[in-house]
């Protein structure tokens, strides 16, 4: 409860600390949830995954962290050069921290995508970028990730010698084209929707009843921070090789970790089982998809040619890597450069929340 003499910011403030003093203990029990998860698969084949476990090859286990940690600075990279491109110049070292601590948020927390998201935008917000900006980023990041991960699904369903429709994949294509292309053109040419934006504005007023003039400042405001985006095809062209490294590094961990454990799965069977993961993974049952994800990973991976004391071992060395060992330098990484900012996040999680209800 706010005391007199306390400040609205202060009342913010209070009201954040208060609404999540429990994630922390939420941490330690996702972490204990996933060894036990981790602990429930591995069981049924104990034995003979744990000889396998027991030969373990630990120059490629450290390709394996090796690989993870430049996935994540592909992703960073991609972060970077969408702000530079609208004006906020910010080094890589300082985006990469943002990538590991968000990425701690969304495979720990309960509703970690939302926790994770509202936190880049706090931080891209302190950097300098507008709210519109902040959001844009957001948004293009997206878009582009699920980009890349479609073209690596395609790459190795192909390769596999499954039958794609080539009227599914089109229309995917087009689909992820025409909103990245969207978000570009709207980006680089804010001028051209201004009418359309007043158009829309004046008839939506005329029918509540609202004054003519409503909300056409607020439109204005939008295009103006807009305007500062110049996101070039170079810069577009790198957002996108950043991306595709990203993800390429990402599939590289996973094969390092089967091939850590003596297991080779073929390469259009990796490529299946890592975005048959992922897209299994976005649904959100669960912190960092903790059991699920896994159970497709070692069914996808024993289709693939690894042994079922193979799969489960892989996928055991790939989480320990891709979730236990990002969670622990993500959470690090926040409690050192982060944690001390959280009186200032107030102001931040009030207007997120704020842009984040329909209509605001």
């Amino acid at each position: 409860m706010a005391q007199p003499g306390d400040t609205p910011h202060k009342a913010a403030s209070g009201r954040v600390r208060g609404r999540f003093w429990w994630l922390k203990y939420v941490v330690g029990l996702a972490l204990i949830a996933l060894l036990i998860v981790e602990g429930t698969i591995l069981w049924p084949n104990f034995s003979e995954s744990w000889r396998t476990l027991t030969e373990i090859h630990w120059g490629w286990v450290a390709a394996c962290v090796g690989a993870q940690a430049l996935s994540l600075s592909g992703y960073a990279s991609v972060q970077q050069r969408l702000l530079n491109a609208a004006g906020v110049v910010v080094g890589h070292a300082r985006n990469l921290s943002v990538i590991y601590a968000s990425t701690a948020m969304a495979l720990t927390l309960p509703a970690g995508q939302v926790f994770s998201t509202a936190f880049t935008y706090k931080q891209t917000r302190k950097w300098g970028a507008t709210p519109v900006i902040a959001s844009w980023q957001l948004a293009m990041c997206g878009v582009i990730a699920a980009a890349t991960l479609a073209l690596l699904g395609a790459t190795g369903a192909l390769a596999f010698g499954t039958k794609v429709s080539p009227i599914t994949m089109t229309i995917s294509m087009i689909g992820v084209a025409l909103i990245f292309f969207g978000l570009r053109y709207i980006a680089q040419n804010p001028g051209s929707i201004e009418r359309v934006g007043h158009w829309v504005l004046a008839r939506y007023n005329n029918f509540r009843e609202n004054p003519a003039d409503r909300g056409m400042a607020r439109w204005s405001e939008i295009l103006i921070q807009l305007d500062s985006v110049e996101l070039s095809r170079t810069d577009t062209v790198v957002a996108f090789g950043w991306s595709a490294i990203h993800r390429v590094a990402d599939v590289a961990c996973l094969g390092f970790a089967c091939w850590a454990v003596g297991a080779e799965p073929s390469f259009a069977g990796l490529l299946i089982a890592f975005a048959a993961a992922k897209a299994v993974g976005s649904i959100p049952l669960a912190p960092g998809g903790l059991g699920y994800v896994d159970t497709a990973l070692i069914t996808a991976l024993t289709i693939a040619g690894a042994t079922g004391a193979q799969a489960i071992a892989s996928v055991f060395v790939y989480r320990m890597v891709s979730f236990v060992l990002v969670v622990a330098v993500g959470w690090i990484v926040f409690l050192i450069s982060f944690r001390a900012t959280r009186h200032d996040d107030a102001e931040m999680a009030i207007e997120f929340e704020r842009r984040e209800q329909p209509g605001a």
